[in-house]
């Protein structure tokens, strides 16, 4: 009797079966990426739709007390059926995530990329054009809800230049950038920049800070915002027979510009702006690729007088000034002193949006000689 022997099937090529795997690897991945979502989002709705009728409920009735009976009736009964997840505290705090957002279809678009947890970092911020413009960079920028909790600590909003423009700009800007996703210099360039982690001396030089942010960064970049990228140090700039040497040269993806960046350890000097304007100058003229916007300046200074800076009208130049901190003050300090820097900008920009008085005017002020005449007379 003859022996038998079992047919062996070939293995698949190495290169196959790697190939195949991969494949089925993205899209296992991409599966779950779409459930973890979509359960994201009808979580966040269910939060946001729960509070807005116990809110609506509550305030229907109008009463302090009966606000505080119903919802712990209505904690006890869902949290016997459903969980912790709806005890007096999480309701409370869905009561205020509708309150805070109160458009249902802005929740419904910021919940495709922030989750419950982000909201839940959101919600304490007490001015409401603070918590939409994390929110809406939260989501353009897409951001981790750690990333989200280091930039509200960091007084991110308070740095930058929006921040400091009358509130009706500030919601344009917002609404603009909720609408198309369009990023502009006022949302990306902040003041006064954090640098403490780059560990600097007491007494430090502008080469020991250029050094130190060479060291650093991809920590700098971050610092900076999300979509700048390094191109150069020392960008060589020749004009004429003199050769002018840049600080850093650098790209922001999303606003499509080259971004020029010089530090002074000093004090910013109006004599620092024509030197700006000559680098962004022969920039445009040599290194702006086609479809690009016009390059921006950024002078990152150790202080600067806010006055001068208006006069200068450096934005019409397409140039920042910002100072930057090598060392952190203690942050409710540094919390007040944005505060206060906020508000003295909104007041500067009221009054430049007052009318001039006209010679007109100023005559109308002033009696005629004739007019006074008479009144000496009488």
């Amino acid at each position: 009797m003859g022996r038998k022997t079992m047919a062996t099937s070939k293995p698949a090529a190495p290169r196959q079966t790697n190939a195949l795997l991969l494949e089925l690897r993205s899209l296992i991945d991409s599966a779950r990426h779409r459930v973890a979502q979509t359960a994201n989002t009808t979580l966040t709705m269910l939060h946001w739709q729960v509070g807005k009728r116990i809110r609506s409920e509550v305030l229907r009735d109008g009463r302090a007390e009966y606000g505080e009976q119903i919802l712990a009736t209505l904690s006890q009964e869902l949290v016997r059926d459903y969980g912790r997840g709806f005890n007096v505290s999480a309701l409370t705090r869905m009561i205020k995530f509708a309150e805070a957002f109160p458009d249902e279809g802005i929740v419904a678009t910021l919940s495709q990329q922030l989750s419950w947890s982000h909201f839940v970092e959101i919600l304490p911020l007490k001015q409401p054009l603070e918590r939409e413009y994390y929110a809406e960079l939260c989501r353009v920028e897409r951001w981790s809800v750690r990333t989200l909790r280091e930039r509200i600590a960091s007084q991110m909003y308070l740095r930058t230049a929006i921040a400091k423009q009358p509130e009706a700009v500030v919601k344009a800007e917002i609404s603009h950038l909720r609408a198309g996703g369009q990023m502009t210099p006022d949302l990306v360039f902040r003041d006064p920049y954090m640098l403490d982690f780059l560990g600097l001396p007491q007494d430090y030089s502008e080469r020991d800070l250029e050094d130190a942010i060479l060291r650093e960064m991809e920590r700098f970049l971050l610092e900076l915002g999300v979509g700048f990228t390094f191109v150069a140090r020392q960008k060589r700039i020749s004009v004429g027979a003199d050769d002018f040497y840049l600080d850093l040269l650098l790209y922001h993806r999303h606003l499509k510009r080259l971004v020029a960046v010089e530090l002074k350890l000093e004090k910013f000097q109006p004599g620092h702006k024509g030197q700006m304007e000559l680098y962004l100058r022969w920039l445009n003229q040599h290194d702006r690729a086609m479809g690009e916007e016009p390059p921006i300046g950024l002078i990152l200074c150790a202080t600067k007088d806010a006055e001068q800076v208006k006069l200068l009208d450096m934005d019409a130049s397409n140039i920042r000034v910002a100072e930057y901190l090598a060392h952190i003050p203690d942050m409710k300090v540094l919390q007040t002193q944005l505060h206060r820097a906020v508000e003295l900008a909104r007041e500067r920009a009221a009054r430049s949006a007052l009318p001039l008085p006209t010679a007109t005017t100023e005559a109308a002020k002033e009696p005629s000689p004739r007019r006074k005449k008479k009144e000496d007379d009488a």
